[in-house]
């Protein structure tokens, strides 16, 4: 057991970091301060540099590397802004990595080098109005009429709503009840019949955008299936993998917030002397950093018990409910200890509280968190509707 990085690690660590905080820090206040999502250019430039796909195969046009070293760079993306981590998200530990593992070879080798060519984003289209924590309540249905697979509902809180060109849609699939009906099937922005809500407004997570998708009639051809029904187990798999991914948004947002606060308190000085200098905030520092490792460590875990495949529900579901309760904690933490400074928009940290909530609630709520690891300790479901 080593909990050293490689030294290949280390390097791709520090390339991402210099990458994200020289070039991608003016563009994170702009998307801030727009709500917008980065360009196509942008998006192109993270291809150059073999930001996407990072553990997608080589020969879908990925580097081939593993779920830690991927993890490794969104973190710190994430450190820098949630917006600007979202296209690594969305390509490594998102849905295009249900297409990887459980879509026709085909179909891989149509999306996903474009993904890690940085000319297509894919977002996932999993809640509805009623479906939320009880995703098997989906009413989102394909129908086969004729030889035709035909769509029709609605998707609510679909992070990239609206903005991505494409969408891997959790959708009933026959008649069977509850998660025996549920598939998934691979459907693009400009299909006849697809259109979309007005754009949300969040408390944070601006320049990531979300919208309601509506399908009306939507022909889907029968190779964009990328599990039919009974297939929510594996959806759920590859969705662990997207757990974890929460769990590193959470953790670079808390990481950067830790960090600031522990510059801060080297320099402010109150009562003649800096302010690490009193005991109150030498405590609230060593219990941010706490936190911190403590998250960082239970993500790496998970990632490395997965290797190259994906996390088990246990592993992902620690890892994520964990680090968006730290997350919570810190940015709070170091709100507090900066003050003033900390509340205002000029700094930065009020945004990372407010970015750092709504992990909490996106891809699981903490609640839904604690039931699955319940579950997973003592090897069962547990029926929530009884």
């Amino acid at each position: 057991m080593d909990f050293q990085l490689t030294e290949e690690q280390r390097s791709l660590q520090e390339t991402a970091r210099a990458f994200a905080t020289q070039e991608m820090a003016d563009l994170a206040r702009e998307l801030e301060e727009k709500d917008e999502a980065p360009s196509r250019e942008h998006i192109r430039r993270y291809a150059e540099m073999g930001f996407l796909g990072i553990n997608v195969a080589e020969e879908y046009g990925g580097l081939g590397l593993g779920n830690l070293e991927a993890l490794i760079v969104l973190e710190e993306f994430a450190k820098v802004s949630p917006a600007i981590a979202f296209p690594i998200f969305e390509s490594s530990v998102g849905p295009c990595r249900a297409v990887e593992h459980f879509a026709s070879s085909e179909l891989a080798k149509k999306v996903l080098p474009q993904v890690c060519a940085g000319e297509l984003t894919v977002a996932v289209a999993m809640s509805e109005p009623d479906a939320g924590s009880a995703l098997t309540d989906l009413k989102t249905r394909v129908k086969d009429e004729g030889g035709k697979l035909v769509l029709n509902g609605q998707k609510r809180w679909c992070s990239g709503g609206g903005h991505a060109e494409a969408y891997v849609v959790y959708t009933k699939m026959s008649d069977a009840p509850g998660a025996k009906g549920i598939g998934a099937v691979y459907v693009e922005k400009g299909m006849k019949g697809v259109s979309f809500g007005e754009r949300e407004r969040l408390m944070g997570f601006r320049g990531i955008p979300s919208a309601d998708i509506f399908f009306d009639n939507v022909e889907i051809p029968k190779e964009n299936v990328i599990v039919p029904a009974g297939g929510f187990r594996q959806l759920m798999e590859a969705f662990d993998l997207e757990r974890c991914g929460n769990a590193t948004m959470c953790l670079g947002i808390a990481s950067a917030a830790f960090e600031t606060a522990l510059a801060y308190t080297q320099e402010r000085k109150a009562f003649g002397k800096e302010l690490v200098e009193f005991q109150a905030v030498q405590m609230k520092l060593a219990e941010m950093a706490m936190r911190v490792e403590a998250s960082r460590l239970l993500i790496y875990r998970a990632a490395k018990n997965a290797e190259d495949g994906l996390p088990s529900v246990l592993d992902s579901s620690l890892a994520k409910c964990f680090a968006n309760e730290i997350v919570r904690d810190v940015t709070g933490a170091a709100l507090q200890v900066m003050g003033a400074y900390g509340y205002s928009k000029s700094y930065g940290m009020e945004q990372r509280l407010r970015d750092g909530w709504g992990w909490g609630i996106a891809g699981g709520a903490i609640d839904i968190q604690k039931v699955n690891i319940a579950a997973a300790l003592v090897g069962r479901r547990f029926n929530q509707r009884a």
